[in-house]
């Protein structure tokens, strides 16, 4: 059986992000609603709607690094980074 790493305190962040490699990325596809509800107050620069679906670009621990309008631009954008992304469904 494989140990649940998520509640283990001894598995921290860095050890987690050390697995794949420290360049390794994933994209996955978010709602924009979950991008607004980190907006700071008083910030209402952004046109979207909430169902509206992005591309996040996140670390092995998850750590959200960007968020692109599509799932090429988020690509794209991880490999202009020398970073190495790969899809998470």
């Amino acid at each position: 059986m494989t140990p649940n790493t998520h509640h283990n305190p001894l598995f921290t962040s860095e050890a987690f992000a050390a697995l794949g490699a420290p360049d390794l990325v994933y994209v996955r596809p978010i709602k924009a609603a979950e991008i607004l509800a980190d907006v700071p107050e008083g910030v209402e620069d952004f046109s979207l709607s909430p169902d509206q679906t992005l591309y996040a670009v996140c670390r092995a621990d998850g750590a959200r690094l960007a968020v692109m309008i599509d799932r090429d631009t988020a690509i794209a954008a991880a490999l202009a980074h020398e970073l190495a992304p790969v899809s998470v469904h």
